[in-house]
């Protein structure tokens, strides 16, 4: 049998839009047929089925997301400047207006008690992004940043659920500067904690 021989990242990229916009349930294979271009018989070829497409999905958009979230750390600015050039990113990105939301707490939403192996892969994925988190808090506590008496743990929950609030408040349309004045807050919050 033939391998099928396809662009892997835009099919991941073209699936995860899908799944994103109309939820894992809703998603037909016509509806992935579309969106990447390959007919059902090299999705089950490639991916075994649906399913094995939305991990594949989901792995994608979690490397992706990592490797976007650490580029804001680089310039050296400080560890309070990347997390609010991320936070300010959330509000300019389009994926709180036309993607609606993030992949794997969409998924999650849907998928919990569904299907207990997906749902822990994405937990795992999740709680590695807010590990990423404490780990940068760790830093800017060792920088100066914020307060040395400072629970890094703690304060990384807080920020995942900031996060998660900014993203989802976003969907319902806000302004703008609604928007970056409470991303302004967040950061206040990270500084006094």
């Amino acid at each position: 049998m033939r391998s099928a021989e396809f662009d892997r990242e835009y099919v991941l990229r073209s699936a995860m839009n899908e799944f994103i916009a109309k939820g894992y349930n809703k998603t037909s294979m016509q509806d992935l047929k579309r969106a990447t271009g390959l007919h059902p018989g090299s999705i089950y070829c490639a991916f075994e089925n649906k399913r094995g497409l939305l991990l594949a999905s989901l792995n994608h958009y979690a490397e992706t997301k990592s490797q976007s979230f650490e580029a804001f750390f680089v310039k050296g600015e400080g560890i309070l400047k990347g997390f609010e050039l991320y936070l300010n990113d959330i509000v300019e990105l389009k994926e709180c207006y036309e993607n609606k939301g993030c992949l794997l707490q969409k998924s999650l939403s849907e998928l919990e008690q569904q299907d207990d192996e997906v749902e822990q892969i994405i937990c795992d994925m999740l709680n590695q992004w807010k590990t990423n988190i404490k780990y940068k808090l760790d830093i800017a506590k060792a920088n100066g940043e914020i307060q040395q008496d400072t629970d890094c743990e703690l304060l990384s929950d807080f920020l995942v659920m900031n996060i998660y609030g900014l993203r989802s408040f976003a969907t319902t349309k806000p302004s703008k500067e609604c928007l970056e004045k409470l991303v302004k807050k967040i950061i206040q919050s990270l500084k006094n904690s």
